[in-house]
């Protein structure tokens, strides 16, 4: 009885403690992928972490990449790094995110990104934590522009040991449209 009083006592003094805490926050946008990603991490290196990412038309008519980054004292965000990957082709964005996933990127978000000259892009959001003891990770994109399609592949992708983390309806090159599913596999 004793340890049980202990123990509702501690989670509640935890609750309490995390309820006095401040975050916080900071909003980035911009219609560049290049200048997100300096923003990014300027910002972690000021003790943001990322909160979220959306893409869209801002109030003032331009398409803009909005993301919100926070800080929590309580939080551990030394040496955290930030990349933005963002391409129109689906095999050289699976490309790309297995080269970051190679030194330790893990993913965070990801959008549809409107580009300055009109094209869209699906752009991810990734962070390297130092702190992770994540180890390499590699991911995989399903791609298609069928629904059940996408069931069956993401179905493939998990006997494998691949775990969903997001998915975005992005343009084709060919001017279609296509559901794109991003998964991970960490390998210690």
């Amino acid at each position: 009885m004793r340890l049980s009083f202990l123990s509702t006592f501690a989670a509640s003094a935890c609750l309490l403690l995390a309820a006095d805490a401040k975050l916080d926050y900071r909003v980035l946008a911009t219609s560049k992928t290049s200048t997100m990603e300096k923003e990014l991490n300027a910002a972690a290196a000021e003790g943001y972490i990322f909160a979220g990412v959306m893409g869209g038309e801002s109030s003032f008519g331009g398409s803009e990449v909005i993301t919100v980054m926070k800080k929590d004292a309580t939080a551990a965000t030394a040496g955290r790094k930030y990349k933005l990957v963002a391409t129109s082709k689906t095999s050289t964005m699976e490309k790309e995110l297995n080269q970051a996933g190679e030194e330790g990127f893990a993913y965070c978000g990801q959008t549809v990104f409107s580009s300055t000259f009109g094209g869209k892009e699906v752009a991810v959001i990734l962070e390297f934590n130092p702190d992770s003891k994540a180890g390499r990770i590699q991911y995989k994109l399903a791609a298609t522009s069928k629904t059940s399609t996408m069931q069956k592949e993401l179905n493939q992708a998990g006997e494998a040991g691949f775990a969903f983390l997001g998915v975005v309806v992005g343009k084709t090159a060919f001017g279609g449209s296509e559901v794109i599913s991003i998964l991970q596999k960490t390998e210690k």
